[in-house]
């Protein structure tokens, strides 16, 4: 599961034991990106906190399935494969239409999104690569090359947001030896209109 040490569902008490019934999905199943987590589990709360307000809130203007298609291209970015897998299947799952969705991920891994998305979505693609690789090098005429395409700037910073969460959760991952042994591959907390339901359905 990890390189580290974790503390099971079964052998959970106090805090910890709340925070796994907050976020847990069918038959007690704990993702292990969450499980990681748990010999400090403030971190958990504060990770599932900002994964929740970033990625599944109501108040998000982008459809949550580019949202979805953002972590799947920062993921494939730092090669993070368990984050690929998790958040390409919420993807496709809200995108309901299996040969869209595998022509997404095939342009997302030529990393040449123009060959699934018009001019303003791949727009937001290429600002979230530079965020993941090159951050240094953006500029405020980036940002204005986006409102010129339309981006308003709203969805600079929810695309910005959802970037930089996904190289957090990406270098949580990688850094600890995260695998999907024992993981339901793409649950998440689709009550978007309750930020404090984390749930995973």
């Amino acid at each position: 599961m990890t390189w580290i040490n974790t503390v099971p569902y079964e052998e959970a008490t106090g805090k910890l034991k709340k925070l796994y019934d907050r976020v847990k999905g069918p038959d007690n199943n704990v993702d292990n990106i969450m499980m990681a987590h748990s010999l400090r589990p403030h971190t958990m709360e504060a990770h599932m906190s900002v994964y929740k307000y970033v990625l599944h809130h109501s108040a998000n203007t982008l459809p949550k399935h580019f949202l979805e298609a953002i972590g799947t291209y920062v993921s494939i970015l730092n090669k993070c494969h368990y984050c690929i897998e998790h958040h390409y299947s919420g993807m496709a799952r809200l995108i309901g239409d299996e040969e869209r969705s595998l022509e997404i991920r095939a342009a997302l891994e030529l990393q040449e999104p123009k060959k699934a998305f018009d001019k303003k979505h791949a727009a937001m693609l290429k600002y979230a690569k530079y965020l993941t690789l090159s951050p240094s090098e953006i500029s405020q005429r980036a940002i204005n090359k986006l409102r010129d395409l339309g981006v308003t700037d709203g969805e600079i910073l929810e695309v910005n947001q959802v970037t930089a969460y996904f190289c957090y959760a990406n270098r949580t991952v990688l850094g600890l030896g995260i695998n999907t042994d024992g993981d339901i591959i793409g649950l998440s907390p689709n009550n978007s209109d309750n930020p404090d339901d984390w749930n995973h359905k």
